[in-house]
């Protein structure tokens, strides 16, 4: 069993890069595509726990996000985050990369380098 996991969505080229990346490295990975499989909303908290960056982060605030009428400032903790991303599971960060305790959001690329070698 893998102990790397790569939350990934297909039509996105950074989440691509990681995938190949870690492909390159030897290493074996569970690559979830997070848009066929969701996280539950006890994933996704157990997630931002791991994640080095701030639970702010893992939201995409792109034109979609916009559209809902969302303000970025409503989605700041964990909780706030964890339910707008079971609502709405296309507005999660991609690439993230879960190895044990720690979580990254591959993004921009060099940081899934830099992750895999620690």
């Amino acid at each position: 069993m893998a102990d790397l996991t790569v939350l990934h969505h297909t039509g996105c080229s950074t989440s691509r890069h990681a995938v190949e990346e870690v492909a390159a490295t030897g290493l074996q990975a569970h690559v979830v595509q997070y848009l066929k499989e969701p996280l539950s909303r006890d994933e996704l908290v157990t997630l931002l726990g791991r994640l080095e960056d701030p639970p702010a982060d893992l939201v995409r605030k792109d034109g979609f996000f916009r559209g809902l009428g969302l303000d970025a400032d409503d989605f700041t903790t964990v909780d706030a985050v964890a339910d707008l991303l079971v609502e709405h599971p296309r507005l999660m960060q991609r690439p993230v990369l879960v190895r044990g305790d720690r979580a990254v959001i591959g993004r921009p690329k060099d940081r899934v380098a830099a992750f895999l070698a620690d």
